[in-house]
């Protein structure tokens, strides 16, 4: 019996292969590799002694989903496959709602078919929308995004809310996560975006290791103690033992829950520039810029229901995932490449 894990070559898809790996389960990964590298299967193996079964496929294509569920018993999905960068999906939304919601598509229809009944969906708390104010909590109304990327999860999660209400066996976790930063502290696995990075924690290490040659902060009006964006930064081990935690109970359960998965407080930019700094012993450039359209001041979770339902809560410090996000970048400059 294996766990599919569709994208699982990503950033936060590998470290969950190598927590359910850790845990016992049998991993199968299945991605295309348009925003990861075929190394990650080896750093995998290198890190659990364990090579997870790898179909490179296209998840959209639901006869390429359905070859793998043929050819392996599976017992349950996660589904992390789809665009992830808020900026590229303001300037091609047709090409992530197409890509976002195909995938899921088609992973979900393959399961009725196959009888599969255990899905944890790769979420966002994007789906609070704007106007709900921090902390967010899973009973707050969701709401429709300033950009597509936002607006395919939360389109995705009704999708399972409408399944799941027309298929009673199925057991649905929908996994909404804040800012996930840090790596493997082997150093062997880590975030590698391709390009300008969109999230903060690559930004700052490849500022640290001469790739970039300072570090904008976007916005330094917000209200927030220090003027900077307040966000919940959470370790992506702790994020991916969240996934464990959530397959664990799935497969014991019925229905939907959505559930955040977040440290329960946030940090400033500037508090983690200063944490980083401390950590590695290190100076970061930093360059004031105005805010960029669609940021909030402030985003961050009340995990509490994490912690009844899936018995998880966020273990790793700040200051952990500064030191551990260094010691991945200063190995590997380049990400996967040579």
């Amino acid at each position: 019996m294996a766990i599919l894990l569709t994208g699982g070559m990503g950033f936060i898809g590998s470290h969950t292969a190598v927590e359910l790996i850790k845990e016992g389960y049998e991993v199968i990964i299945a991605d295309n590799l348009s925003n990861s590298s075929k190394k990650v299967l080896e750093r995998i193996e290198t890190i659990t002694g364990v090579k997870p079964l790898f179909y490179e496929i296209d998840v959209a294509v639901k006869e390429d989903v359905m070859k793998v569920f043929e050819e392996n018993e599976v017992q349950g999905v996660v589904h992390f496959a789809g665009y992830k960068s808020v900026p590229e999906s303001t300037r091609i939304p047709l090409a992530y709602y197409r890509n976002n919601l195909d995938t899921a598509l088609s992973v979900l229809e393959v399961m009725k078919e196959k009888n599969c009944k255990t899905f944890v969906f790769s979420s966002s708390a994007t789906v609070y929308g704007d106007k709900n104010k921090a902390p967010f909590n899973e009973e707050m109304p969701t709401s429709t995004s300033t950009n597509a990327y936002g607006n395919t999860k939360l389109m995705i999660e009704q999708i399972v809310r409408d399944f799941a209400a027309s298929w009673e066996e199925l057991s649905a976790i929908l996994l909404r996560y804040f800012n996930p930063i840090g790596a493997h502290p082997s150093g062997l696995i880590g975030e590698a975006p391709d390009g300008i990075p969109n999230n903060l924690m690559p930004y700052i290490t490849q500022t640290a290791v001469g790739v970039r040659e300072y570090l904008g902060v976007f916005g330094t009006d917000y209200d927030t103690p220090d003027g900077t964006g307040v966000r919940d930064f959470i370790h992506v081990v702790d994020l991916a033992r969240g996934h464990v935690a959530a397959i664990n109970y799935a497969l014991k359960t019925q229905g939907v829950e959505a559930i955040n998965l977040g440290t329960g407080k946030g940090n400033s930019v500037l508090e983690v520039v200063s944490t980083f700094e401390k950590a590695n012993d290190l100076k970061i450039p930093v360059k004031l810029l105005p805010r960029r359209p669609g940021d909030i001041a402030t985003s961050f979770a009340l995990a509490d229901k994490a912690k009844k339902l899936l018995g998880w809560k966020a273990e790793l410090t700040l200051f952990d995932m500064c030191k551990d996000s260094w010691n991945w970048q200063k190995n590997n400059p380049k990400g996967y490449e040579d």
